[in-house]
């Protein structure tokens, strides 16, 4: 069985972007990036609802053609291009930088996907990882905390169904006072 992984920047109060799709709060240092770098190698297979593959899929395919990207950006880059992606959304048409589209049920298909023999997945958007989230799906939460306070926009956590027992398993600081927890779900 894979293990779904579902991580994010937040800020202190949060959330995952501000008011209007606004990120230039999480502005990563060079070591917080390098860390992203790594554990996005780990990855086997990208899961993405539709804001987030918009947000990505805009900047990432050229990204290590832009001017003045960094090492660590060119490598991100060329990572998310091969890593193999699945979209969820009823409004997309069509998908491609190694991505494939599923317009029905994503629980069911992230359920068959996680039943399967495979490497680790990465579930991103907070609305695709809120449904994997109440389905029970998710087995670690890496929660990277910025220290801003945004006030409101798009939450990390969305409403769930019932209460979810997790363990810490790493605690880390970065650079600028950012905290990484991560944790793993209690079965």
């Amino acid at each position: 069985m894979r293990r779904l992984l579902y991580g994010m920047n937040l800020s202190l109060d949060g959330y995952v972007a501000a008011p209007g799709d606004d990120l230039s709060w999480s502005e990563p240092s060079d070591e917080l990036f390098h860390w992203w770098l790594d554990e996005e190698r780990a990855i086997s297979l990208l899961l993405y609802g539709r804001k987030l593959w918009e947000t990505m899929s805009s900047y990432w395919p050229t990204g290590d053609q832009q001017p003045g990207a960094t090492p660590a950006q060119i490598d991100f880059a060329r990572n998310w291009r091969e890593t193999p992606k699945v979209v969820f959304s009823s409004t997309v048409d069509k998908v491609d930088w190694n991505a494939r589209l599923v317009t029905g049920d994503a629980v069911a298909e992230i359920t068959r996907l996680k039943a399967g023999d495979g490497g680790p997945m990465r579930v991103g958007g907070a609305a695709l990882a809120g449904a994997a989230m109440r389905a029970g799906l998710i087995d670690e939460y890496t929660i990277v905390t910025h220290p801003v306070l945004v006030g409101s926009g798009k939450p990390f956590f969305t409403a769930l169904d019932g209460r979810t027992n997790l363990n810490l398993v790493e605690t880390r600081t970065f650079p600028g006072g950012v905290v990484l927890n991560r944790y793993e779900t209690k079965r």
